[in-house]
């Protein structure tokens, strides 16, 4: 009887906490786009399932290419035609260009570092741009790398030969996980980081942790009044994931500051010796923190692709 009466208070907390946001945000904006019906305390959390794309086309059929999902307490606007997108994303950027952070990029204080998550337009994430604008999307960079593209293609192209020569199935996704691996930290540290075996696992290990993660429903992104408990564990177990990913990279940044100290050192111009001059240029524009998670962004991102 004492769990009923609990469980009922927390449901009416929801109840009154949910309707108080509710009608705070109705006083100060204007009325959201029409949407589904919604139920108390979870809105359209059930209707949106465990296939969001499909359910969301589904929707946008009867609802209109803009529509209203209420997640919880949060409350979502849905564009699904490329006309809509096109006015929001570049008519609009700039009011929309800021994301809401999910719990899970909260660990390790990733959201106040990794230039995905920063506020727009603030002083870090102008200095981050930059730097990715200049020294890994530039055109002039982007050519420079082209040899290193196709190298790898072709080291691709010949693994799935050698595997067909005798008879053993090819992998296409750790094929594919390992081409990607090898080209990323090519361009970052001038090196293959999957030629070692132990490595590659431990990079598709983490990469498939925090894909796990990522796909499961979070209360604290839904729910206000758990935003700070970690209930499910899904930040502490993040937390364990960046922190061995960040020291993979102090490891490689201890061993290239070693070799930039000895006078025959030859620059490799490649991302992370670019990384470490801004920082002995200025360390407040460009610190550790800083360095590490951006090659948490640039080397994690790509790779999430072979699990989502």
């Amino acid at each position: 009887m004492d769990f009923l009466s609990g469980l009922l208070c927390l449901v009416l907390s929801l109840v009154l906490v949910q309707a108080f946001y509710s009608s705070k945000g109705r006083a100060k904006k204007l009325p959201p786009p029409p949407g589904p019906p919604t139920i108390p305390i979870f809105g359209n959390l059930f209707q949106v399932g465990v296939n969001p794309h499909r359910s969301l086309a589904k929707l946008a059929h009867t609802h209109g290419d803009i529509m209203t999902l209420k997640l919880g307490q949060k409350t979502t606007i849905v564009i699904s035609s490329a006309a809509m997108a096109k006015e929001i994303l570049q008519k609009h950027d700039a009011v929309f260009s800021n994301r809401t952070i999910p719990d899970a990029f909260r660990a390790l204080q990733h959201h106040q570092a990794g230039m995905a998550w920063l506020p727009v337009s603030t002083f870090t994430w102008k200095h981050l741009r930059k730097i990715c604008n200049l020294e890994i999307f530039a055109s002039k960079k982007l050519d420079a790398n082209q040899h290193l593209r196709q190298r790898k293609v072709e080291q691709l192209v010949a693994d799935v030969h050698r595997s067909c020569r005798v008879g053993e199935a090819v992998d296409i996704g750790q094929a594919a996980f390992k081409t990607t691996l090898n080209f990323i930290s090519n361009t970052i540290f001038s090196f293959d980081l999957a030629d070692s075996s132990h490595t590659a696992q431990e990079f598709r290990e983490i990469v498939q942790g925090v894909t796990e993660e990522l796909g499961k429903p979070n209360f604290g992104d839904f729910f206000l009044i758990f935003k700070n408990l970690d209930l499910q564990g899904i930040r502490r177990r993040m937390t364990i994931h960046f922190g061995k990913l960040i020291n993979l990279f102090d490891r490689i940044i201890d061993k290239r500051l070693e070799l930039r100290k000895m006078s025959n050192y030859v620059s490799s111009n490649d991302l992370l010796d670019t990384l470490l001059d801004i920082n002995e240029h200025n360390n407040e524009k460009l610190d550790r923190t800083l360095i590490n998670h951006l090659l948490l962004v640039l080397t994690f991102s790509p790779l999430l692709n072979y699990y989502f």
